[in-house]
């Protein structure tokens, strides 16, 4: 999956605006981002990497039809 600067910025935003704001306490920040990076070897890659393409889509359409 192509990952796009200004979607890792707009993540690492709210990864950031959690920890400050949400009172996440910072390990469990990293905890949350190893689970991610690891998920994204097994089998279930495929289908996050689709479900994250048509939600992309999805908002890339809902903006073209408004006037």
């Amino acid at each position: 999956m192509s990952v796009t600067l200004p979607v890792v910025l707009v993540l690492g935003i709210a990864a950031w605006a959690a920890i400050r704001f949400l009172g996440v306490r910072l390990w469990v920040a990293v905890v949350i981002g190893l689970f991610g990076f690891y998920l994204a070897d097994t089998f279930v890659a495929p289908l996050i990497d689709g479900t994250a393409r048509t939600g992309v889509q999805v908002v890339n359409d809902t903006q073209r039809h408004t006037p």
